[in-house]
């Protein structure tokens, strides 16, 4: 049924504003430790330096399109070592499926960058529009000199850190120090400007106006969590036997026939998504715990326990309920899965690292034409030789041919006459490209297709590398 069908129907729901309050305890502490470390590492990171000769950049983390690398400290990674960064993505995931079967969501309660982001913008407008009554009177109040000037205050700080997000992340992929002052000069590409105005407006959007919207209903993580949760992940639960029934309290009376929930809404005043958390597990709980530290300052204040809202799996809730005492079970098939797949992933690619060779060969044989009959009865191949030197020193390579019996080679820019093996120089950190054109007598040829090895030979180390092709000619 479409909207002009019943008016008091609708599609959409209404637009709720949310009003967090601000609270203190040891969840909000952990919050905030994971705020300053990921945006600390994530601001600073670019300006971190690293000396790696006059010819490399000099930042440690930097993603270098030009010369198609990526440098991580002392790492670097080739554009045909992509595999590494699919390696990095497949640990990622497998370690979010990991903390989800163990804490449920703290991954958006602590970690996600819409969660960092909120926080932060939160707290700019704590600090100017005051906690959450104050915030509330003030959009209530009539526009206002006053009003006026806290908002505009508010959102000038938010589009600061917006701005501020844009540039650190071309900073990644640019000389930091260099882009900054390009960008502050007007200097910087149309494409540079671009993409921070774009991820300006983002964040600005993201953090600043969307807020809880983004994880209720654009998320995809929040739909298929349900998949990775069981009964025994840890999440943010009520204790509804000890809660219910619930009532308001005044000092000096007795708790006997009544729950310990005083009905104070503490626990909702503090949500960033705006749920009661007593309806139990939510859609919308992004898992931070805010709850909990705000139900155990009551608790204090009311001289009852901890641990009304807590952190808790479904399994021990359900138990304790029937005067049980059960224990954690943090070792269950889909962990040990998780870990197995984990560990793997981590050897393979500290495997990878560690064997990883600092050169190698390619080689393209020429398909058109696959071979050239010369006046003298001999006949021509040509290939396209690659050498990729990863040291940032000059190597020498040997490059000789085997398996067709006297072929000889010709390199343009090398050797104009035919030879039977040949030295070439590679650059420091590059790849070279050689020109090859391989000549065999026709008599030396016992097949239309003839197997034949490019051996090529690291001068330093003696290292030998042999790369199998054909030498092709007419047909015998």
């Amino acid at each position: 049924m479409s909207g002009s069908d019943s008016a008091g129907d609708s599609f959409f729901a209404d637009w709720v504003n949310v009003y967090p309050k601000s609270v203190k305890g040891k969840f909000r502490r952990l919050k905030w430790i994971s705020l300053s470390i990921l945006l600390g590492v994530y601001y600073l990171g670019p300006w971190l330096r690293w000396d790696r000769g006059d010819d490399a950049p000099g930042q440690a983390l930097i993603v270098d399109l030009t010369s198609q690398k990526a440098y991580f400290f002392f790492i670097e990674i080739w554009a045909q070592e992509v595999y590494y960064f699919t390696g990095v993505l497949i640990i990622a995931a497998i370690s979010l499926f990991f903390a989800t079967a163990l804490a449920g969501r703290v991954w958006c309660g602590y970690a996600c960058p819409q969660t960092v982001w909120t926080d932060l913008f939160m707290w700019v407008e704590r600090r100017i529009e005051g906690d959450r009554a104050a915030r509330m009177r003030l959009d209530k109040a009539p526009m206002s000199f006053g009003k006026a000037i806290k908002k505009i205050s508010k959102h000038v700080a938010w589009v600061f850190i917006a701005f501020a997000t844009g540039g650190a992340w071309v900073f990644y992929f640019n000389d930091a120090p260099t882009l900054a002052v390009d960008i502050l000069t007007a200097n910087a590409s149309f494409t540079i400007y671009a993409i921070v105005l774009s991820l300006t407006g983002s964040t600005y959007l993201m953090a600043g106006w969307a807020r809880e919207s983004v994880c209720t209903y654009m998320c995809p993580y929040a739909r298929f969590q349900g998949a990775m949760l069981d009964d025994d992940s840890l999440v943010v639960t009520y204790d509804e036997t000890r809660g219910e029934a619930r009532g308001a309290h005044k000092k000096g009376t007795s708790w006997e026939g009544r729950g310990d929930c005083i009905d104070c809404n503490a626990c909702v005043a503090v949500c960033p998504t705006g749920i009661d958390i007593r309806d139990g597990l939510q859609l919308e709980c992004i898992g931070c715990g805010l709850c909990a530290d705000a139900c155990n300052n009551i608790m204090d204040r009311v001289e009852r326990p901890h641990g009304l809202i807590r952190y808790d799996t479904l399994r021990i809730m359900n138990a304790q309920a029937e005067g049980k005492d059960p224990k954690y079970h943090l070792v269950r098939p889909r962990t040990i899965v998780y870990t197995l797949i984990l560990l793997i992933v981590c050897m393979i690619m500290l495997a990878a690292l560690v064997l990883r060779t600092d050169t190698s060969v390619n080689l393209l044989r020429d398909r058109n034409p696959l071979f050239v009959t010369l006046a003298d009865g001999s006949v021509r191949n040509g290939y396209t030789v690659k050498i990729l030197n990863m040291k940032r020193e000059n190597r020498t390579y040997h490059m000789r041919l085997a398996g067709v019996k006297g072929a000889r080679m010709t390199v343009i820019g090398h050797a104009k006459t035919p030879v039977e093996e040949i030295r070439l120089n590679v650059r420091p950190d590059s790849v070279s490209t050689f020109r090859v054109f391989v000549y065999a007598a026709h008599s030396a040829l016992t097949a239309d297709s003839n197997e034949m090895r490019f051996v090529v030979t690291e001068e330093q180390s003696q290292r030998i590398m042999k790369h199998e092709t054909t030498f092709r000619g007419p047909v015998k």
